[in-house]
């Protein structure tokens, strides 16, 4: 194997790691965002104090997967890593403030004498910046960073989509982790956030085609197109089966059912942008580091990796089931 093969092989590898610490940030994180986005609409404080004790136990490991996506691209895509930073501070910055507000609102909440409504808003106001923030920053790499206003309306889409998107896995896993009047608000919303996040998926995808600078090119490739086909399929039963699974009563398939129209979302996305990192500005092997990098931190996360999802699946784990109202 000659070292340009190994080179390529490494870092389509680190591709395919980095897109998978993604994935799993985005689906853990993603529901205990939604929780916090569709606590702002709920005024009753035993409301809001469910909603929070659901994810209580899981919330801070949830983002764990962000720190180490973070390093990963520190490390095995520097160049991308310096263009993302630089050119999305502002969004970047907005996301860790939005984080902080969310880790100081908890621990203070448990803490407060009386109301605990402006922590209740203070974390409800962080979880739907950081759903926002992350949109945009998702809008932005899907355009290449590519200014004007077409490009600005195409990320405001993006950054609603994303919040709507959360804001569904989290009535979703509201569905599973409640009942009585609570589960059946997180029924309704789920229902309409479905629609909502389908319809800006839509909207993302058209907009991929116009805006992005490799998206068109990916789609004329007819290997592309037919897998997209059958993802965009697979997609459209998947958002069927969350409306049946909501409407009959499920409990816990609305959720996985979610989980899985983000998967393949996901995936669709990951193909059309395939082989770059910034659309028709860095590709990914422009911005791979070198095969000595690549096969030490190769090492190192094949360590990690397995403890982090063997953790992260212990948890889930041991506080599965409904949760109940323990009144501090």
């Amino acid at each position: 194997m000659t070292a340009t093969s190994t080179q390529d092989l490494l870092s389509h590898a680190w591709f395919g790691i980095i897109g998978l610490m993604l994935l799993l940030y985005v689906v853990t994180d993603g529901f205990d965002l939604g929780v916090g986005i569709l606590s702002l609409f709920r005024s009753k404080q035993d409301d809001r104090d469910l909603m929070i004790q659901s994810i209580g136990h899981v919330w801070d490991a949830n983002e764990t997967w962000l720190v180490a996506l973070g390093g990963a691209l520190f490390g095995a895509f520097p160049l991308a890593y310096s263009m993302l930073m630089t050119q999305l501070y502002v969004p970047v910055m907005v996301l860790i403030a939005s984080f902080m507000m969310r880790g100081a609102s908890i621990e203070f909440r448990h803490v407060a004498h009386g109301s605990k409504v402006f922590w209740d808003r203070v974390f409800g106001l962080g979880s739907l910046l950081a759903a926002l923030s992350q949109g945009l920053i998702l809008g932005e790499v899907i355009s290449g960073l590519v200014p004007g206003i077409e490009s600005s309306i195409f990320v405001v889409i993006t950054a609603i989509g994303v919040a709507s998107g959360y804001s569904l896995l989290g009535a979703t896993w509201l569905v599973k982790k409640t009942s009585g009047q609570l589960q059946g608000s997180a029924r309704r919303s789920a229902a309409l956030a479905v629609c909502t996040t389908v319809f800006a998926a839509i909207l993302v995808s058209l907009g991929t085609l116009y805006f992005s600078p490799v998206g068109l090119s990916q789609w004329q490739d007819s290997g592309v197109l037919h897998v997209l086909i059958v993802l965009g399929m697979l997609s459209a039963l998947t958002f069927v089966y969350v409306l049946y699974a909501l409407y009959t009563g499920g409990e816990h398939s609305p959720f996985a059912a979610a989980c899985l129209l983000f998967t393949l979302s996901f995936a669709g996305l990951a193909i059309s942008l395939f082989p770059w990192l910034v659309p028709g500005k860095l590709s990914i092997a422009a911005a791979a580091s070198n095969s000595s990098t690549l096969t030490f931190m190769l090492l190192g996360i094949g360590t990690v990796l397995p403890i982090m999802l063997g953790y992260n699946f212990y948890q889930y784990h041991l506080f599965r089931g409904k949760v109940v109202l323990v009144k501090h």
